[in-house]
């Protein structure tokens, strides 16, 4: 039997940006996307789908913008002078992680604004992605957000934990890499609010062209893909 879907908050969320606690939890989750394979898959998945380079990219949830500043580490040979958006509630993004999308040629511009507030005036992006960041949204505002993202992008590319009895498994050892309380109780809330089966292709709009694909990728990643078919461009 599947776990059902629910959404709870998670600790790091509330805490305040400079928290002994949140500043280890967000070391931790360098550690949980390295397991995860994130990096990877992200990269993969942008390389398939998005063949030439493009200009801009937007990175939702960014956090400290060091999960985009690894992806852009193994796309940046393929794809020269991107323009890169890295989106985010806290401002968190440090000088040194500015300076690591500098050496590989990538122009990083932080901006701190709620997501919804932030569309409401974006100019179009080539692509736009989100890692671990679409499962905090029950599916009324999810929808909403992908519509949003819908209208400013060719290519949408989210890598979501997976929901699952063996990904929750995985989430309660997270103690044996050294995580601390918040992360490992992140983690286990994440699972339960990730995704499976085509849960996010269901709440994409449907009045568009668009090319979906969902699935599950890695150990425990959910893998979402919504590509603009030929002649719509954002």
């Amino acid at each position: 039997m599947s776990l059902p879907r629910t959404v709870e908050p998670e600790w790091l969320d509330a805490l305040p940006a400079h928290n002994p606690r949140a500043l280890r939890s967000r070391r931790d989750l360098r550690r949980v996307n390295t397991v995860m394979l994130q990096n990877g898959l992200m990269a993969r998945a942008l390389l398939r789908h998005h063949r030439t380079p493009p200009r801009t990219l937007l990175d939702l949830g960014s956090g400290d913008g060091t999960f985009m500043l690894g992806v852009a580490r193994r796309l940046a040979r393929r794809w020269p002078d991107v323009t890169v958006t890295l989106l985010d509630q806290k401002d968190i993004v440090t000088p040194q992680t500015l300076d690591g999308f500098r050496a590989l040629g990538w122009a990083a511009r932080p901006v701190t604004a709620d997501l919804s507030e932030f569309f409401a005036h974006a100019a179009p992006f080539d692509i736009i992605t989100a890692n671990l960041v679409l499962h905090h949204f029950a599916n009324p505002p999810l929808g909403r957000l992908l519509a949003q993202a819908a209208r400013r992008s060719n290519l949408f590319v989210a890598c979501e934990p997976r929901r699952g009895r063996f990904a929750l498994l995985g989430s309660r050892m997270l103690w044996a890499i050294g995580c601390n309380d918040v992360t490992r109780h992140d983690a286990a809330t994440s699972v339960h609010a990730g995704f499976a089966g085509k849960e996010l292709s269901a709440l994409w709009p449907a009045h568009e062209p668009w090319t979906l694909r969902e699935g599950a990728a890695g150990l425990f990643s959910h893998r979402f893909v919504a590509k603009r078919q030929a002649g719509r461009a954002a």
